[in-house]
């Protein structure tokens, strides 16, 4: 049993993080904005890039273009009611989404979001911390390794989640860094 075995499950909390964070809005359009809005069409609640190409005209604007043209108040409805603080325009054959300048009040929430999510990536990372060391205590137990093996294990362990700390860490100063740029 060697900790790198487990690499995969602490990689998953990261990309996980990555993401979730991607939708928070910066000054920039971005496709993730509005990618997973739920949108009810057809009866039934759908990702929005199931129903519509998404693309980014400039900066500022994402263009939706629907497949089908008779779900284009569902979408619309769907973005205005998502609650990613924005208000689509409808021309009749596509939706445009138009963001407006972040006010320093909205950076500040926007942050303290990316903050919320970072700690419940830590907590997730934590988790896989307490997964490990039961296993290893399992393994100890029933005698497959020894005491100070087990002492190694959790050792090595200590070190990985360091290291995917000061991942997540990187990660959000960058959002953060993304956020506050005007």
């Amino acid at each position: 049993m060697q900790i790198s075995d487990f690499k995969e499950d602490f990689d998953k909390v990261i990309e996980f993080l990555k993401k979730d964070i991607v939708g928070l809005r910066t000054g920039r359009a971005s496709v993730a904005m509005v990618e997973d809005i739920s949108v009810e069409a057809y009866g039934t609640y759908q990702a929005l890039k199931a129903l519509a190409s998404i693309s980014v005209a400039d900066a500022k604007t994402v263009n939706i273009e629907p497949w089908d043209k008779t779900v284009l108040g569902a979408i619309e409805k769907g973005i205005r009611d998502s609650g990613i603080g924005v208000s689509p325009v409808n021309d009749g054959k596509l939706i445009r989404v138009i963001l407006p300048n972040l006010t320093t009040e909205r950076r500040r929430e926007l942050t303290k979001v990316l903050h919320e999510k970072l700690e419940n990536a830590r907590v997730s990372l934590r988790k896989v911390r307490q997964e490990i060391r039961e296993l290893v205590e399992g393994e100890e137990e029933s005698k497959s390794i020894s005491e100070d093996e087990r002492f190694k294990l959790f050792e090595d362990l200590e070190e990985e989640v360091k290291e995917y700390n000061n991942k997540i860490k990187e990660v959000g100063e960058n959002k953060e860094v993304e956020i506050n740029t005007i």
